[in-house]
C-alpha cells in the first residue's frame, strides 16, 4: 500500500533520515518508535509533504508521490494527524471536520464519522479550543477521515492524553482499520499503546530502521531498550 524507497530528509546540511526504506501492507498498522530527536516526526511530516525530501522515492498504492505537496498526497490517499493535533482553536468541531472534506470536494459530514466519535456530534458546535486533549485528537482524527484516506498517518497520538483515553483511542484505531479497512502508520513513545495497537514495530534511531518485529513475535523487553534514555 505504502512503499518508501531509499527516502532521505535533511535541514540544511544535517541529514535527519539517511536512505531510509519502508513497506506498509494493506490493513496493516505499522509503529515507528525512538527516542525524541531519533526523526520520528521528520519523518512523519516528510511522507506528508509538509518537510521536502532530498532523495529517494514515496509510493501510494503504486502512485509516486514524491513530487506533489501535501494537499495532493491527501487527495492522493494521505491522510495525518499531526504531533500535537494543530485543529482550528476558532473553528466549531463541525467546522474543523469541514475543513477536511474541503480537500475531497465534500460538504457534509459523514454520518460515520460520529458514530466513530460521539463526543464530536454532541461538541459539533463548540469551538475546538474549548475541547480536552483527548477530544481534540479525536477531532484530529475525524478532520483526517473526513479526506477518506488509504493510509493515515498518526504523529505521537498520545502525547498529552490520559491513560484511559489512550486506551480507548487504540480500539478506535483498530475499529477504524478494521472497518475502513486502511493501513495505519502511527509515530510514538508509548510502548503499552505500542503493543496494543501495531501489527509490527519498527525502531527508528538516528533517521534509520534499525530494528523492527511482528506484534506476535516482539520483544517487548528489547523494544524498550530502544526507548531508555
Amino acid at each position: 500500500m505504502l512503499k518508501v524507497s531509499n527516502h532521505s530528509v535533511a535541514y540544511g546540511q544535517s541529514t535527519i533520515i539517511r536512505g531510509l526504506n519502508l513497506d506498509v501492507n494493506d490493513n496493516e498498522i505499522v509503529a515507528v518508535v525512538g527516542r525524541n530527536g531519533m526523526g520520528k516526526t521528520t519523518l512523519m511530516k516528510s511522507l506528508i509533504g509538509m518537510t521536502p525530501s532530498r532523495a529517494g522515492s514515496v509510493s501510494l498504492n503504486h502512485t509516486d508521490l514524491s513530487a506533489m505537496k501535501s494537499f495532493q498526497r491527501v487527495r492522493a490517499g494521505l491522510g495525518f494527524v499531526p504531533q500535537g493535533r494543530m485543529i482550528f482553536p476558532a473553528l466549531t468541531v463541525r467546522e474543523n471536520i469541514e475543513t477536511g472534506l474541503a480537500a475531497v470536494g465534500e460538504k457534509k459530514v459523514p454520518r460515520d464519522l460520529y458514530e466513530l466519535f460521539p463526543v464530536l456530534e454532541e461538541m459539533q458546535h463548540r469551538r475546538g479550543g474549548n475541547l480536552s486533549g483527548g477530544q481534540q485528537q479525536q477531532l484530529a482524527i475525524a478532520r483526517a477521515l473526513a479526506t477518506r484516506p488509504k493510509v493515515l498517518l498518526l504523529d505521537e497520538p498520545t502525547e498529552g492524553i490520559q491513560p484511559s483515553i489512550i486506551q480507548e483511542m487504540a480500539r478506535t484505531l483498530k475499529r477504524i482499520r478494521d472497518e475502513r479497512g486502511l493501513s495505519i502508520v502511527v509515530s510514538e513513545q508509548v510502548l503499552s499503546f505500542v503493543m496494543e495497537i501495531a501489527d509490527r514495530i519498527l525502531v527508528i534511531e538516528k533517521g534509520d530502521i534499525v530494528h523492527q518485529e511482528d506484534k506476535e513475535d516482539a520483544d517487548q523487553n528489547k523494544i524498550a531498550s530502544y526507548l531508555a534514555v
